[in-house]
């Protein structure tokens, strides 16, 4: 295991034979490190804390740390993360709380870019691409796929549905939809439609694609409230996968969603 003489690793610690610790970083007790992760340099972890395989900590980062809920009292919490993501300089990723399940949790091959901020208790799924500054309030959960542009914000408890993208500098205080092209601030922040050319760089058809297009029109449609929305969905538009996981989600919301 390549430790550089400067780094400080906890001798309860457990890092992988495989894995690089470089200078100036710090490594808790009860860290778990996966098989050829790196911690390029001035990388700080506390446990509990676990992290997969092929990660790289970019200089300045700092996982599994207290929550700042004046709410945690320091309950034993964890963070957990997968494997290949790329966590980028001065990223921040706290540890959840009793409140909340009492864990953090980022899946696989995510991009964190610089200054991104996650809270206690947020899940966070695969292949997301969060852009500089990027903040998360506590207890907010992004489905699989989800690009979030910089300096954005999410309020807690949202949630960012599947193959959506949200607007750089945009504050989120609802709910956004799956496979949603979604911008703005707080009460104006609108949906516009389908995140057409992302699904179609994941392979989603053009039929996908144009059964989504008429679920956000109806959605939009100013003449319509939310209930006579979806049922005009479950009436006009064709029952695909995709309409079904986006009506599961519209009935899911607790805080509402961005229309």
């Amino acid at each position: 295991m390549p430790v550089h003489p400067s780094a400080i690793v906890d001798s309860a610690a457990q890092v992988h034979e495989t894995a690089e610790i470089g200078p100036f970083c710090v490594i808790g007790a009860e860290v778990q490190i996966g098989a050829r992760t790196r911690l390029m340099a001035h990388v700080f972890v506390e446990g509990p804390t676990k992290i997969g395989e092929d990660n790289v900590f970019f200089p300045y980062s700092t996982v599994g740390v207290a929550s700042q809920d004046l709410k945690y009292h320091g309950e034993r919490a964890f963070t957990y993360i997968g494997d290949r993501n790329r966590i980028r300089e001065f990223v921040s990723i706290h540890r959840g709380t009793e409140g909340g399940g009492l864990e953090t949790r980022i899946g696989n091959d995510n991009s964190l870019l610089a200054y991104c901020h996650v809270a206690h208790d947020v899940h966070l799924g695969d292949h997301c691409v969060l852009s500089n500054g990027v903040t998360f309030a506590g207890h907010v959960t992004i489905g699989d796929w989800a690009v979030i542009s910089a300096h954005s914000a999410v309020h807690q408890f949202c949630r960012i549905g599947r193959h959506s993208m949200i607007g750089g500098f945009s504050v989120v205080v609802q709910d956004v939809l799956p496979f949603s092209l979604t911008t703005g601030s707080g009460r104006d922040i609108k949906l516009f439609d389908v995140n057409k050319v992302g699904l179609e760089r994941r392979g989603f058809s053009p039929d996908q694609i144009a059964v989504l297009h008429k679920c956000f029109r109806l959605l939009r449609d100013k003449k319509l409230n939310t209930s006579k929305a979806l049922e005009a969905i479950r009436a006009e538009v064709a029952a695909t996968a995709e309409r079904e996981e986006l009506l599961a989600f519209i009935a899911a919301s607790e805080r509402g969603f961005v229309k």
